[in-house]
This record gives structure tokens, C-alpha cells and sequence, in this order.
């Protein structure tokens, strides 16, 4: 295996398939290349062109279901990097990720849900994947997304 293809086989390790980019549904780009860093827009839990997970954390969506939502939110935040660069192995280090939990005002465990996007990073891109990492609770979000996520990637 060539050294270009590490990141794409450690993927198909994990059984993630990368989708297709999902086009931005208002006035911005999916990307930003600028120096050494990529910034990916948020992203929320799209499959297969529709939101996957609805709905707010706190109120029918549970703490697990959440993570999964971050999950996949990952998921196409790294369709969206390779998309940019052509390959994920250009990208030397998981910067910072961005977490938005749509939730009830009561609910607390938003970085648990988090946690969903944050593992995943760490197990496609080992200790490079360590990310610094805000994560906030919000009424709402576009579609009534349950989770999105956005990221900076340091890149070659």
C-alpha cells in the first residue's frame, strides 16, 4: 500500500464509506484553504442527500443517538477535506472540531455527544486526530439538524 493511501485504508478499517460532499445551502463554501490550514464548514448529519438525525437533544433524541449524529457529521466533514485536498493524507494534524447540539435548555451532556465526532477523529488519524474542541448548545439548526460539525486541519 502506497504511503498516499493510509488514511483511505484505515477508513475502510473503520467501515466508513466516504460520501459524496453535500453543496452548501446558502452563501458559503464547504472549504477554505488559507496557509497551511483547511477550514470545513459545519456540517450536519446528511445521508444520502437527507438529515439523518432530527430533533433535539433532551427532548426524544438521546445522548447516544446524538453520537451518532456526530459521527456521521464528521463523516462528511472529512468528505468535504478530501474534496479540498485531493487526499486526507495531506492533513498533518486535527486542529480544532466544533460541536453545535441542538438541545432542550435543561440538557448538560453535550460534549458527550461530541464525543460521537472527537473518537471517530482519533481513530482514523491516531494521535494526530487529538483535537482542541468547543462544543455548544443551541436551540436550533438548520433542517432541525440534531448535531453539526465543523473543523481547521493543519495541511501539507
Amino acid at each position: 500500500m502506497a504511503s498516499a493511501d493510509r488514511i483511505r485504508a484505515r477508513l475502510a478499517e473503520l467501515g466508513v464509506t466516504l460520501p459524496e460532499p453535500a453543496t452548501p445551502i446558502a452563501n458559503y463554501v464547504p472549504a477554505v484553504i488559507t496557509g497551511s490550514l483547511l477550514f470545513v464548514s459545519g456540517q450536519v448529519p446528511m445521508r444520502e442527500g437527507k438529515i439523518a438525525y432530527r430533533g433535539k437533544l433532551g427532548s426524544g433524541v438521546q445522548v447516544e443517538i446524538g453520537q451518532q449524529a456526530a459521527q456521521l457529521c464528521f463523516i462528511n466533514v472529512l468528505a468535504q477535506a478530501q474534496a479540498a485536498l485531493g487526499s486526507l493524507d495531506r492533513v498533518k494534524r486535527v486542529v480544532r472540531l466544533g460541536g453545535f447540539i441542538a438541545a432542550v435548555p435543561e440538557f448538560t451532556q453535550h460534549a458527550q455527544v461530541m464525543n460521537g465526532a472527537s473518537d471517530l477523529a482519533v481513530a482514523v488519524f491516531d494521535d494526530i486526530g487529538r483535537h482542541a474542541r468547543s462544543t455548544i448548545g443551541v436551540p436550533s439548526l438548520p433542517g432541525d439538524a440534531a448535531v453539526e460539525v465543523e473543523a481547521v486541519f493543519e495541511i501539507a
